[in-house]
C-alpha cells in the first residue's frame, strides 16, 4: 500500500497536479535536530528543469513542517510535511485521457479503480511522488550520520555509455528517451542487520526501491556477472576479526545480514515512457488503436533524478533495521 517500515515507518500520500504531496514519518527519535536547510541540497539534487535532459516543470518544493518539530527538533511524534504543487498543466492530460499511455499506469489505474483515479500527470502513481521519500530519507540519513553511516548514489551509464553526456546526446539526438544505471554505496554499517529469509537487507531494500518509479532491476555486488564466475573467484576471503574481505562481490551481505563491509548495489532505470517520438494505443472512446504523440513536459532520463531518491529509500531501511537492533535510538 502506501506505508513502509516497521520502526521507522513512513507513510505517502498525494497526486501530481493535486494541491500538495506529503509524507508522514512515524518512529523518529525525539531530540534530533532538524531545519528547512537540511532538505535543501537534496531536494534541489531531485528538481526537474536544474539539468540537461530533465523535466522543464519547476516547483519550489520547499517543505511545510506540520507536526512532530518543536523549536528545531523533533518531538517523538509522527512528522508529517507537505510540499505544494503550484506549477501544473492539467490540461496536457485532459486532452489525451481516453488514451492510455504505454509504459505508464494509466491504464491498469483505470481498471483496478474503476476510472476513478486522478489521471493528471500520473495521479498518485507520478515521480512526483518521489519528492517526498526524498524528504524522509534527509532524516533518515541525518540519524544514520550520527553513527557514522553515508550513503550514497551515482549514475554509472546512461543509454549503456560510461560517458554521461554521450549517452545523454543519444536522447537528443533521436527526440526520444533513455535509461541508465544508479549505483548505490553504503559506508560504516555494522555487522548483524537484517534477517534470513524474508527480511534480508537485500529483500527489504529491492522492495522499497520498485516503489521509485522507473526502476526495473537490482543487483547486489557482482549481481548477475556472478553467474558466469568460478566459486573460488567470488568468495570474498576475510582478513581480519572484523569481517573485512580481499573483494566485495557479496555486496556487504552474506545470508541476508550485513557483514562490515561496504554495502553497494544497483538499479536498472528503464527510458522515461513519456517520450515526443509518435506511438501507438488503444482509444476507451472511439473503441479503436491510433496513433498520438504525448505532450507535456517530460524528462528525456529519469534517471538524471534517481540518485538521491535511491539514497533516500536506502537510508529509510537501514535506519529502520538500525532502530530494530536499538542502535540510533540509545545515542539521541
Amino acid at each position: 500500500m502506501n506505508s513502509f517500515g516497521r520502526l521507522f515507518r513512513v507513510h505517502i500520500f498525494g497526486e501530481s497536479h493535486g494541491e500538495t504531496v506529503g509524507i508522514v514519518i512515524d518512529g523518529c527519535p525525539a531530540g534530533l535536530s532538524l531545519a528547512m536547510d537540511d532538505f535543501l541540497n537534496d531536494i534541489e539534487r531531485r528538481k526537474g528543469g536544474v539539468q540537461k535532459g530533465t523535466t522543464p516543470r519547476k516547483e519550489d518544493d520547499l517543505p511545510i513542517f506540520k507536526s512532530g518539530i518543536f523549536n528545531g527538533k523533533t518531538t517523538g511524534a509522527p512528522i508529517t510535511i507537505l510540499f505544494e504543487n503550484k506549477n501544473t498543466r492539467s490540461g496536457d492530460y485532459e486532452k489525451q485521457k481516453a488514451v492510455p499511455r504505454p509504459g505508464h499506469a494509466d491504464f491498469t489505474a483505470h481498471v483496478k479503480f474503476g476510472g476513478n483515479e486522478d489521471f493528471r500527470g500520473g495521479g498518485h502513481f507520478s515521480g512526483r511522488l518521489t519528492v517526498c521519500l526524498v524528504a524522509a530519507g534527509v532524516i533518515a540519513k541525518k540519524l544514520l550520520e550520527n553513527v557514522g553511516i553515508s550513503t550514497n548514489a551515482r549514475i554509472t551509464e546512461i543509454a549503456g555509455e560510461k560517458d554521461l553526456e554521450k549517452g545523454l546526446q543519444k536522447a537528443i539526438d533521436q527526440k526520444d528517451s533513455v535509461g541508465g544505471i544508479v549505483e548505490c554505496t553504503v559506508n560504516g554499517l555494522p555487522i548483524g542487520l537484517g534477517e534470513h529469509f524474508f527480511d534480508s537487507v537485500e529483500s527489504l531494500i529491492s522492495h522499497a526501491v520498485f516503489a521509485i518509479p522507473a526502476v526495473r532491476g537490482i543487483e547486489f555486488g557482482t549481481g548477475f556477472a556472478a553467474a558466469k564466475m568460478f566459486g573460488i573467484d567470488h568468495n570474498d576471503a576475510m582478513i581480519d576479526e572484523k569481517g573485512k574481505t580481499t573483494s566485495n562481490h557479496a555486496g556487504g551481505i552474506v545470508g541476508g545480514i550485513t557483514n562490515g563491509n561496504p554495502m553497494v548495489f544497483r538499479i536498472a532505470i528503464k527510458p522515461t515512457s513519456s517520450t515526443p517520438k509518435e506511438q501507438e494505443s488503444w482509444n476507451w472512446e472511439t473503441k479503436q488503436v491510433e496513433s498520438f504523440s504525448i505532450k507535456g513536459r517530460h524528462d528525456l532520463c529519469i534517471a538524471l533524478r534517481v540518485p538521491v531518491v535511491l539514497e533516500a529509500v536506502t537510508a529509510i531501511i537501514m535506519t529502520d533495521l538500525m532502530l530494530l537492533e536499538q542502535r540510533i535510538r540509545r545515542i539521541l
